[in-house]
């Protein structure tokens, strides 16, 4: 059975929450406090995370880049307020979804199953035998081993940064759009939206690029999305 860790301090909420996640089948646990619910997704081994925004101890942002920093799994924010920059923030620490209250219960449950298949789909290509090194200028990327080098440095992506770099760098100097990107890396079942591919292009160009507000590698292709240049 799946477990779900919710972390949210309004217990009727995360107990609603539950009650409908566990109705559909998955293993669920709450956490109320910020700092226990960090040592909690930490420690155990779940298969998403729903995290609230405001939090006693630690806040979902804190939380969130946290955990981006060793786990690898579906994160899901909750939050009240409206404002687009939170959104931007979330997603940009690594959240794969952003939700604002009030919302259907019934929604959350279908976007955990969505982003858990997902992420699923995306760990199963470790196994699919793609074992030909790439090699572009300073950077090397290793499909199979789903390993990142810059200059000798081992960069660390999450998996879906690795899956829309790997794609891009396979396909080189073509413009994609973010609805064609949206689809590839996330696939066609999602409920998100293409703005994930803009902070996820962000995100790769802090990582990999020399000035990522000058970006050489993945351009932006004005009217039309993105694309991976090899000179």
């Amino acid at each position: 059975m799946l477990k779900i860790l919710i972390v949210e301090d309004d217990e009727l909420i995360a107990e609603l929450e539950r009650d409908y996640l566990e109705a559909s089948g998955f293993d669920v646990e709450i956490e109320l406090d910020g700092t226990q619910g960090l040592k909690k997704a930490l420690d155990g081994n779940y298969s998403a995370v729903i995290l609230d925004v405001m939090l006693p101890g630690r806040n979902g942002f804190e939380i969130c880049r946290k955990l981006r920093e060793t786990k690898d799994l579906p994160i899901i924010m909750v939050t009240a307020r409206k404002e687009d920059v939170d959104k931007i923030c979330g997603l940009g620490l690594g959240a794969d979804d952003y939700m604002v209250k009030p919302f259907s219960p019934a929604e959350l449950v279908a976007r955990v199953r969505s982003h858990i298949k997902i992420h699923q789909r995306l760990l199963e290509k470790k196994e699919d035998g793609r074992s030909t090194e790439l090699h572009i200028g300073d950077l090397k990327i290793l499909p199979k081993e789903r390993r990142v080098f810059l200059s000798g440095r081992e960069v660390n992506l999450a998996n879906k940064e690795f899956e829309l770099l790997l794609f891009m760098a396979e396909n080189p100097n073509i413009a994609f759009s973010k609805e064609t990107l949206f689809d590839r890396i996330w696939g066609m079942d999602s409920m998100g939206t293409t703005d994930t591919i803009t902070v996820h292009i962000n995100r790769l160009r802090q990582k990999l690029e020399k000035d990522s507000s000058n970006p050489k590698m993945i351009e932006t292709v004005w009217g039309v999305g993105y694309r991976f240049r090899i000179n």
